[in-house]
């Protein structure tokens, strides 16, 4: 069970560290933004205008997906890939940098030196396990369904719960929402359903919200999701486990925008007894791969420890040098001879 409040001696460093307004502050997010990423990075923006401070800004080390973009305060964030050196001056000038949904400095591709090199306290707000080090103050608690529920509680514990308004609660019932596949996983604390409820009771049309982020598709994408379950689905039901994979020219066959395969391993994962499920992305320098499994099937320490990756006990994502069709080979010799389970065994001891 989660603990009501966040350790007070943290929220006293914040506060002890927020005492001038005109702090420069900047929010960054990990690389390839996820719901989660963009509403708790807008939901601390729209905190912090708040309260009163008038040089905060977002970074992310990348772009984020469409279907995302419709949250209040989308147009201030700074994308490095397409403003770098403006991404790296605003991280040069912050006096504090809230970084949010990633526990270490690699999660930011192309942006971890300049934020190591920063004089700015690093405040970590995060819910993934292992912290790394390279933060002022941490934040964390891998019970929390989603860092935005987390930020709400970063709120709540400055003593400024009264002060949410629309747009920062859509923003953070968004992060939920995408976090927990719309409360299908990692939602198994009341706190998180608390914390929902008085978002909604803001005033968010949580509906809406919804809407924007499940029902806004392309026809190209949703042809992209029929092709990967009818060509691309293979499935070990002896082993449990199942997976997809595109290439880049699949990819361009269905004109791949960013986002268009999230949530596509979910799929492999609804087919009956399987608990480890894969997705493999064919991009221009490597291989992304998205994993996600069910019960004791760490897929955490598969990512850590076989694909330079890492995240949660049953939702994590890596990287392979390989090429495509070795890093399948890879991964199903693991399959074949149960590593993920014998891991998972491990990790319940």
């Amino acid at each position: 069970m989660r603990s009501n409040t966040l350790d007070p001696t943290l929220i006293d460093q914040v506060k002890s560290l927020l005492n001038d307004k005109n702090l420069p502050i900047g929010i960054v997010a990990h690389t390839n933004p996820d719901g989660d990423a963009i509403g708790s990075s807008l939901g601390m923006f729209e905190y912090l205008k708040k309260k009163g401070f008038e040089r905060v800004f977002v970074i992310t080390p990348n772009e984020y997906p469409s279907f995302l973009q419709w949250m209040p305060n989308n147009e201030k964030v700074t994308v490095a890939t397409k403003a770098p050196e403006l991404a790296k001056k605003l991280i040069s000038e912050a006096k504090v940098l809230f970084c949010l949904d990633f526990n270490g400095l690699s999660r930011t591709n192309g942006l971890e030196k300049p934020i190591a090199g920063s004089a700015a306290k690093k405040i970590m707000i995060d819910h993934h396990p292992q912290p790394e080090e390279g933060f002022d103050i941490v934040i964390s608690d891998v019970l929390a369904s989603s860092t935005s529920e987390l930020v709400y509680e970063f709120i709540e514990g400055m003593g400024d719960e009264k002060i949410i308004n629309l747009e920062m609660a859509e923003c953070l019932l968004a992060g939920i929402v995408t976090d927990t596949g719309s409360f299908s996983y990692s939602c198994n604390q009341p706190k998180t359903y608390r914390i929902a409820a008085k978002l909604v009771e803001t005033g968010v049309d949580a509906q809406k919200i919804h809407r924007l982020i499940y029902n806004t598709y392309s026809a190209d994408r949703l042809r992209l999701l029929g092709y990967c379950l009818s060509e691309k689905l293979v499935v070990f039901p002896k082993h449990q486990a199942a997976y997809i994979s595109l290439t880049q020219d699949e990819l361009d066959r269905f004109n791949h925008q960013e986002g268009d395969t999230e949530g596509i391993v979910n799929y492999a994962l609804s087919i009956e007894n399987i608990m480890l499920a894969a997705l493999f992305i064919e991009k221009s320098d490597h291989v992304k791969i998205s994993f996600r499994s069910e019960n004791n099937w760490n897929v955490n320490l598969l990512a850590r420890e076989y694909f330079n990756g890492g995240g949660h006990k049953n939702a994590a994502g890596g990287k392979s040098f390989e090429s495509l069709k070795d890093t399948l080979l890879h991964f199903e010799s693991l399959v074949k001879k149960e590593v993920i389970s014998t891991l998972s065994k491990d990790d319940a001891h």
